[in-house]
């Protein structure tokens, strides 16, 4: 049996054409994302496909989906030190970092997105705190702060009894996070598709799948780039617990559309969203369903699936796209179908009124997201790179108590 050892922590080496292509690549893309915002503030907003009905873009799925996956990909540092789970311990640096790094990403594509960046001074400074976007504010902040604490607590020696107390604030904070995130919706009394309490648990979810499906690809990319070793334990671990989290965005889901379907006020936006929808109704079951929820299930609990490392890192993709296309389903969907002004009434006027609006995202929208999450790789890597982030070795003889060497 493994005997237990102190962790080393080291920065990436980075001395090697991967190490450079990639910063450089993802400070291309970040630049891109620059010139997209720059070109889209000019010019307005008629240049993107967004409009008076959709007035929530593709810049607002990617944003969406970055802050709460950041949420949840502190999830694997709370599980060590809230939950005094051993294995978890080595990975909880990395998974602050990763925390941070996609937070910053998402505010960075929202703040771009304003059309007048240079007027966000007015949102710090001004709140009306009957606005679920004015808590969000603190939530957010609050959260940047209280993720760089708690990284300070893990890696200062003299501070590390500390790091228990701060963990338990961080997990309570970006619980509270998470359902500001989700009360967006929950709270928009104006859309049929929205307006409905399931969302915070769902963001919650939500949040634990995405931001473990993040922080997996970035273990392993990480590792496989500077010869780390990685053991075949952590990562099933990792995988086992994916499972449930996908498990449970796939529960809360049938949860919402229950209980839409049994509000007769809802069963016009059901209908839309699951069967008439086109392509909103081909994201929710292929793209959300299919590939982001039942395929990831079976990679990851089927016998002869799950033992594959490399179907556990496919889970961990599908994962993502399918939560990039149930965000899109939520935002965009839920702006799609027409606004009901008057409850059990009939509206006839040339104002789109009982129109399903259309959406068709425009390249500098595109552009603008993947630039936000280039910029969280590049927070990633250069973290990596100049301070402790990621153990020395993460081989089964290091992580696992129950490691036997084969004789």
């Amino acid at each position: 049996m493994a005997t237990a050892a102190k962790t080393i922590f080291r920065e990436l080496k980075g001395d090697g054409l991967k190490f450079y292509g990639a910063l450089g690549s993802f400070g291309l893309a970040a630049l891109f994302g620059l010139v997209a915002a720059y070109y889209m503030e000019t010019n307005g907003h008629h240049v993107t496909g967004m409009n008076n009905q959709i007035v929530w873009g593709m810049p607002h799925v990617f944003a969406v989906f970055l802050i709460v996956a950041a949420s949840g990909a502190l999830n694997v540092a709370s599980i060590g030190s809230v939950f005094g789970k051993t294995a978890y311990k080595p990975l909880a640096r990395l998974s602050g970092l990763v925390a941070i790094a996609l937070l910053v990403g998402g505010l960075a594509v929202l703040v771009l997105d304003l059309g007048r960046p240079d007027r966000l001074i007015v949102a710090m400074t001004t709140y009306n705190f009957k606005s679920i976007f004015a808590w969000n504010i603190y939530l957010y902040i609050g959260f940047l702060a209280m993720v760089a604490v708690y990284l300070w607590m893990m890696m200062e020696q003299r501070m590390n009894r500390y790091s228990h107390t701060v963990g338990v604030v961080a997990f309570i904070w970006r619980l509270a996070l998470t359902t500001g995130t989700g009360s967006i919706f929950g709270f928009l009394v104006a859309r049929q598709s929205y307006d409905a309490a399931v969302f915070a648990p769902l963001f919650i979810a939500m949040s634990f799948a995405l931001g473990l499906a993040v922080f997996i690809l970035v273990l392993v990319v990480s590792c496989a780039t500077d010869d780390r070793s990685l053991g075949d334990y952590i990562v099933s671990k990792l995988g086992r617990l994916l499972g449930v989290f996908v498990a449970a965005v796939l529960y809360f889901v049938v949860v919402q559309h229950l209980t839409n379907l049994y509000a007769a006020e809802h069963l016009g936006v059901e209908r839309f969203i699951l069967l008439e929808g086109g392509s909103i109704t081909a994201l929710f079951w292929v793209g959300q369903i299919a590939l982001g929820g039942l395929l990831p299930l079976v990679l990851l609990f089927h016998p002869a699936l799950n033992k594959s490392r490399s179907n556990i890192y496919a889970a961990a993709g599908l994962v993502i796209l399918g939560g990039l296309a149930q965000i899109y389903v939520i935002i965009i969907g839920g702006q799609s179908y027409p606004l009901v002004l008057f409850p059990g009434m009939e509206v006839k006027s040339s104002f789109f009124d009982g129109v399903v609006n259309s959406y068709l995202p425009s390249l500098p929208e595109l552009i603008l997201g993947i630039g936000g999450i280039a910029m969280a790789g590049l927070i990633i890597m250069i973290g990596m790179k100049v301070l402790r982030f990621l153990p020395d070795s993460l081989a089964d003889n290091a992580t696992d108590p129950h490691f036997e060497e084969t004789p």
